[in-house]
């Protein structure tokens, strides 16, 4: 396990860090000894939390693909507020930083831009646990294993750490899930929930086909369509291939795909889907939706995918483990929507199962 250095942190956090995000929430630290900065909100300093108030449960969420960590803060914040658990948990939310020259393609206004020192990924590395450009070793997957680690340390009382996404943050999460560091922390019971990520991926050769479907990749938009799990019928040479597949895992993930199969087959995983995620209309965001023929053969649209995939943890990843999705309802490819309502609430700061 990577060893930590504390950084000195901006100013403690007051009581509207439990409300939005702000320079105030904002923190940092080293995943490795010289190794740069990771920065991340939360929802309350170390000092603040001391007493009665001290967390019991953390709650990670990971930005999408315009680094909009202060919206996905935000949005755990509501679903926190909302759920008024008596766990009183910290809301944490990481940045990945890039450079400039890649900030004016995937930033969102309000959050700091990066700062010498800074760990530094490109706009699509950070998704599947790709390298830091600027620091040999450290992946996306390592800094997040070095948080998690971070998060015990400086909230101790914390026994239940949630790990959770939204769309391409949902994609990190779940990519995330099998190569995790085992031993990351002996104090807490680490959960995990993916939400409307716009692919997957798969750890065998196969896809779900909803029975009734003649070409690959799943147009059923209803939970209760049945599946049956099929080689792609489409002739695509990278439905395999990672971040699809595991085929070509790259040697800086440090596991075998039997290995990370594995461990994502053992954990304690959520996945929720918006009802309203589905064809091209308002609010699905479909023009950036991942198009290829290897996300295709997943399936046509986000709901789609995600019911496809649920259907190919129970039958063959994980039967033992009766994954399903939940289907958010009314809501399309909105975080804040998705997060706060009842069933996304239980899953984000529920219990451990």
């Amino acid at each position: 396990m990577l060893g930590l250095l504390p950084i000195a942190a901006h100013a403690a956090s007051v009581p509207s860090c439990q409300q939005q995000a702000s320079n105030d929430c904002y923190f940092s630290f080293q995943p490795a000894p010289g190794s740069g900065q990771l920065h991340y909100y939360a929802s309350q300093s170390a000092e603040a939390a001391a007493g009665p108030a001290e967390p019991r449960s953390a709650l990670i969420v990971i930005h999408g693909h315009p680094r909009d960590a202060n919206i996905t803060f935000n949005a755990a914040l509501a679903a926190s507020s909302l759920a008024n658990s008596r766990e009183n948990p910290v809301v944490i939310a990481p940045v990945f930083q890039v450079s400039p020259d890649e900030a004016s393609k995937c930033s969102t206004a309000g959050v700091p831009t990066a700062q010498t020192g800074d760990l530094l990924w490109t706009c699509a590395s950070w998704l599947d646990g790709g390298e830091a450009d600027n620091a040999r070793g450290i992946t996306s997957f390592t800094a997040l294993d070095a948080l998690v680690v971070e998060v015990t340390r400086r909230w101790p009382t914390v026994r239940v750490v949630t790990i959770a996404g939204f769309s391409a943050g949902a994609q990190m999460v779940q990519h995330y899930i099998g190569f995790a560091a085992a031993d990351v922390s002996s104090k807490v019971t680490i959960r995990y929930v993916v939400a409307d990520p716009g692919t997957w991926l798969y750890f065998d050769g196969v896809r779900p086909v909803a029975d009734g479907d003649t070409t690959s990749g799943s147009t059923c938009a209803d939970a209760s369509c049945r599946f049956h799990l099929a080689p792609p019928i489409n002739a695509c040479l990278t439905v395999n291939q990672w971040k699809y597949g595991t085929d070509g895992l790259p040697a800086s993930l440090k596991r075998a795909a039997s290995v990370a199969r594995a461990h994502y087959a053992s954990a304690d995983i959520f996945y929720l889907e918006a009802a309203q995620d589905s064809g091209t209309g308002r609010g699905t965001y479909s023009h950036i939706l991942d198009k290829s023929c290897a996300a295709e053969a997943q399936g046509s649209f986000r709901l789609q995918r995600g019911l496809a995939y649920a259907a190919y943890d129970r039958q063959l990843l994980a039967p033992n483990k009766h994954r399903a999705v939940v289907v958010i309802p009314d809501c399309a490819h909105d975080v804040t929507c998705v997060f706060t309502s009842p069933t996304a609430r239980a899953a984000l700061l529920g219990p451990s199962r």
